[in-house]
């Protein structure tokens, strides 16, 4: 008899993840901002708004993710609901990294990049301090959870 490989927690189906992110994202706009961004806490990350340029229309791309402070930086994490595709906001990240952050204080200007060795381990623990179960949640995955760092840019 063949043992399968431990997958981590079960997720709910992808209809639930997806349907769960579209509601947010129509709280957000229904109350112009008000419901659906939040500041980091030493027990819970925040939720940022990503304004990211689509990387084949160049239109405007949006996306709700969870961060936490790094210094001056802000780190999340490139996953797809934990489905196995990348996110299509991390796509356009890579094709174009100056990108926009809406924070429940305001918007602010950014440059995002992939975490890498040391640093993406130190990162990666501090989120697992966040939440216990990311280990076997990226388990689910065939390919590395990228740890996006986003690093405040001036435009003056």
């Amino acid at each position: 008899m063949t043992e399968e490989p431990d997958l981590g927690p079960r997720l709910p189906p992808r209809w639930f993840i997806r349907s769960f992110w579209m509601l947010h994202r129509a709280a957000y706009a229904v109350t112009g901002g008000r419901i659906g961004l939040r500041s980091p806490t030493p027990k819970n990350w925040g939720m940022m708004r990503l304004r990211t340029v689509g990387r084949r229309s160049g239109a405007e791309r949006v996306a709700i993710v969870g961060y936490y402070e790094d210094g001056p930086n802000l780190v999340t994490m490139a996953m797809n609901g934990w489905g196995d595709p990348e996110p299509a906001w991390w796509l356009n990240i890579q094709a174009q990294p100056d990108i926009t952050v809406d924070l429940v204080d305001g918007s602010r200007a950014f440059h995002a990049r992939a975490a890498e060795g040391d640093e993406r381990q130190r990162l990666w623990a501090k989120w697992a301090a966040y939440d216990e179960g990311l280990d076997g949640w990226s388990r689910r995955r065939s390919r590395q959870t990228q740890v996006v760092v986003l690093e405040p840019r001036d435009d003056r």
